[in-house]
């Protein structure tokens, strides 16, 4: 029988699997959950040591994310109330679904070596492939080499089920394109990319994801042209950030305001011209970004290595670009160090308030986050550094200051990384009197501060991008 008889045989899809509880998996189970399309969804969880506390939260119908991820709690309320959305640890139901999608992390252990960690993405799979039937679809979420889905993916399916991809059951790749604070709304109204590695399984993927989609349309390919897809996506907005960064070095050395100049660039619109520039910052933080680059890389290294013709011995642009936004980090310290340098006090036994965690404003994703290694650099020149962010309730190794004010209470310097709505409020009298220095130090790494609102009071002020700011007469 083909694999387009076996899928006519099962029918519509009902019965949907989401293997793996996070920032992906929670927000498209509860919307599979929600279309009428669909009979009952279920979460597969490890019920591990550091996660298993999912599985009775998300049964509650409530959602483990602590950021602003509007409508999301509110749907998984919905969903478990309706008996449609349960999570589970017993992978052995994977046998009962029609279709299954894994939303797995797949980071890089070192990033020199292009070579990613996929020890929990195969786990995974071999979960999947243990309880595969005929005639089931199986789609990869997580960002991945270019050709994972039809190599080792495909191999480990087949060698677990003793099934045939192609023949037997229908594969996919199907990439996440979401963001944290708005995972609903972009899984909604993002276009799907949708590659399997037959047309049969690209139109049995199509017919999954549709019924969640409002905008957003299904646009099939090839699965390896989707795996280049996403990682060309982020690889690309990667390389977009490194240019906003590196002209923000420029002006601040040249004595230049970014922004001013970043508004007349923008100002140039016309058929034909893009001239739209994103913004400078602190540092590129998250899952995707700071990895994605390296599975585009390894992805030709492995598929295209013999035919690909570049210059001879230059460095990849793209990696370069990921090399100056992990050095943004670096540059924070060097703000840092020349405002205490200007209030006369030395980094050693100065007190940093650090003032967010997450790598995003409003989030408590602190993945990849770029605050660590500005921390571990001030640590490491003797500095005291206190940590508050309003959204992080723990993170691994560090140790949060719950009260604001008291994160800030005797700081030498307070340092902004990450725009916080909390943030953005902040009275530069009031944070110089919890200081109780004559000339504290602020540093502003999204741009959130009226800087002369802070130098008015007696504040060093440095910013990215500020160059016409940075070197400042000090108000006495």
């Amino acid at each position: 029988m083909t694999l387009e008889a076996l899928i006519s045989k099962r029918g519509p899809i009902r019965k949907i699997g989401v293997v793996g509880m996070g920032y992906v998996g929670i927000p498209a189970a509860a919307l599979f959950a929600d279309s009428p399309e669909f009979e009952h969804v279920f979460g597969f969880q490890r019920d591990s040591p550091s996660s298993g506390y999912k599985i009775a939260m998300l049964n509650r119908g409530e959602s483990p994310l602590k950021g602003e991820e509007p409508g999301l709690e509110e749907l998984l309320k919905k969903v478990v109330s309706a008996k449609k959305f349960e999570c589970t640890a017993d992978f052995s139901k994977i046998a009962e679904m029609d279709a299954v999608t894994l939303s797995i992390q797949t980071p890089f252990k070192n990033k020199d070596d292009l070579i990613p960690d996929f020890s929990a993405l195969n786990d995974g799979i071999r979960n999947v492939g243990k309880y595969l039937k005929p005639g089931m679809l199986v789609v990869l979420e997580s960002t991945i080499t270019p050709g994972t889905t039809t190599g080792p993916a495909r191999a480990m399916l087949e060698e677990e089920s003793s099934l045939v991809a192609g023949v037997n059951f229908a594969l996919a790749h199907a990439p996440e394109r979401v963001m944290v604070g708005r995972l609903l709304r972009n899984i909604r109204e993002h276009d799907r990319i949708v590659g399997g590695i037959d047309p049969v399984s690209t139109a049995r993927a199509a017919e999954l994801y549709s019924p969640v989609l409002t905008i957003g349309k299904v646009i099939p390919m090839t699965a390896t042209a989707a795996e280049v897809t996403k990682t060309a996506e982020n690889t690309f907005r990667d390389l977009q950030i490194a240019a906003a960064n590196e002209l923000a070095l420029y002006c601040e050395a040249m004595g230049v305001n970014f922004y001013d100049v970043r508004v007349g660039v923008d100002s140039l619109k016309g058929e034909g011209i893009t001239r739209a520039m994103l913004w400078p910052g602190a540092g590129v933080g998250g899952h995707c970004l700071t990895k994605d680059t390296y599975h585009l890389e390894r992805g030709v290294q492995q598929l295209g290595k013999e035919l690909l013709d570049y210059p001879a011995g230059e460095r990849s642009l793209f990696v370069l670009a990921r090399t100056i936004n992990d050095f943004m980090p670096q540059h924070m310290v060097r703000l840092t160090l020349d405002g205490l340098a200007r209030a006369g006090r030395p980094v050693k036994g100065a007190k940093i308030a650090l003032l967010g965690w997450a790598f995003l404003a409003n989030s408590d994703d602190t993945r990849n986050t770029p605050s660590e290694p500005y921390r571990d650099d001030l640590l490491a020149a003797g500095a005291h550094v206190s940590i508050h962010d309003p959204y992080v309730e723990h993170a691994p190794g560090i140790t949060l200051t719950p009260s604001l004010d008291d994160t800030i209470r005797g700081a030498d310097a307070v340092v902004v990384f990450a725009g916080h709505r909390q943030y953005r409020s902040l009275d530069p009298r009031q944070v110089k009197e919890l200081s109780g220095k004559k000339h504290p130090v602020i540093v502003d790494g999204r741009n959130i501060i009226d800087p002369d609102a802070w130098i008015d009071v007696g504040f060093i002020y440095k910013g990215i991008g500020r160059g016409d700011k940075n070197n400042h007469p000090v108000r006495e």
